[in-house]
């Protein structure tokens, strides 16, 4: 099993970034987030001239036991559906990663589905889908393990193909469940204030939904009482959350600047920084999901959304929407005259 450490950034070199931002042609903080964004990625990248280089989002997949108890308005096939969607093009993920030059992989974490392997899919399959956590653990710490080191080992080959720069994003009918049951344990907020709508269920199924993750945690509550955060993805996490938080913790120690998408991707971060904390430093949070428990994740984390759309669809779709967002921060940096090189009269 590997081990995940990583450190927080340096601060080096913040009073030169500081200072080289502090003296473009604008009143100080008059970019204001994109000020914040640009000094950040300076730092990670440990340079006065950052670059993103060959971008990817990354959409993992899989399917979830807890899905057989009516939790979702879909049912599971969905999910492979998706996945087949995602391979042709057809996504809203393709549009926009297609607008904005992204590179989209997807992986087959777990979906209960056999493809065929010359579809251009990432195959790392760690089994049909995970045990319904309504009555047993969802995958066992094996299992748990192994998705991690195989996101992380996902990360590692893209990286090497020229990425600094890469976006989380998910797919799998029932993870809003899963995601719910995490968020509550990791942030120790009854779950009932972490659960929403997911896919779009009605009021009755809501409430459905609501009891059934309460009954879940209360089955599992001796158990995961005094393990660690590992024990707690085995419970409740699926195969493509847990993979997914391999991954980022990966990016975070080769120094890649991490784009967290939504719900679901926010709550693999959630378990990547119980386990390193320092991989804070290196994600930024694309938006504000429409999905109930988002904004209280987010402000769990004292981290401020890039946007605010109101979408909920994951994928990593938001990830790509505010990639541009994140170019314009590096090039007003890089490209942006100073008032000396312009020769604009500084504040007196």
């Amino acid at each position: 099993m590997k081990t995940f450490k990583v450190d927080a950034l340096s601060d080096r070199s913040r009073e030169e970034l500081q200072g080289k931002i502090n003296a473009k042609t604008k009143p100080q903080g008059a970019l204001g987030h994109l000020e914040e964004i640009a000094l950040r990625i300076g730092l990670i990248q440990g340079t006065l001239t950052p670059q993103l280089k060959n971008p990817h989002i990354v959409v993992f997949a899989a399917d979830h036991g807890i899905a057989r108890e009516g939790v979702s308005a879909y049912p599971q096939e969905v999910t492979y559906q998706m996945v087949m969607n995602f391979l042709k093009g057809g996504a809203a993920i393709n549009v926009f990663c297609r607008q904005h030059g992204i590179a989209v992989k997807v992986v087959d974490a777990g979906v209960n589905f056999d493809f065929s392997p010359d579809l251009g899919l990432i195959h790392a399959k760690m089994a049909k889908g995970t045990q319904n956590f309504l009555t047993e653990k969802a995958m066992t710490p094996q299992q748990c393990a192994q998705a991690m080191d195989q996101g992380a080992a996902i990360v590692e080959d893209i990286s090497r193909q020229g990425c600094n720069v890469i976006g989380f994003g998910e797919m799998g009918i029932g993870n809003t469940s899963s995601a719910s049951v995490l968020m509550s344990e990791l942030c120790h907020i009854p779950v009932a204030e972490c659960v929403g709508r997911g896919t779009g269920v009605d009021a009755a199924r809501l409430r459905h939904k609501i009891d059934t993750l309460k009954q879940a945690v209360a089955r599992h509550k001796k158990s995961i009482g005094t393990q660690d955060i590992r024990d707690v993805l085995a419970t409740f996490g699926g195969f493509e959350i847990v993979m997914m938080c391999g991954a980022m913790l990966q990016a975070a120690q080769l120094k890649m600047v991490l784009l967290v998408d939504g719900f679901i991707a926010t709550t693999a971060f959630l378990a990547a920084y119980h386990i390193s904390p320092g991989v804070k430093d290196y994600a930024f949070f694309c938006h504000q999901s429409d999905e109930h428990g988002h904004a209280r994740v987010l402000q769990f984390l004292e981290v401020r959304p890039i946007l605010n759309l109101s979408m909920r669809l994951g994928e990593g779709t938001a990830a790509a929407v505010a990639y541009p967002v994140i170019q314009s921060a590096v090039n007003f940096l890089n490209e942006m005259a100073s008032f000396e090189s312009a020769g604009v009269s500084n504040k007196t």
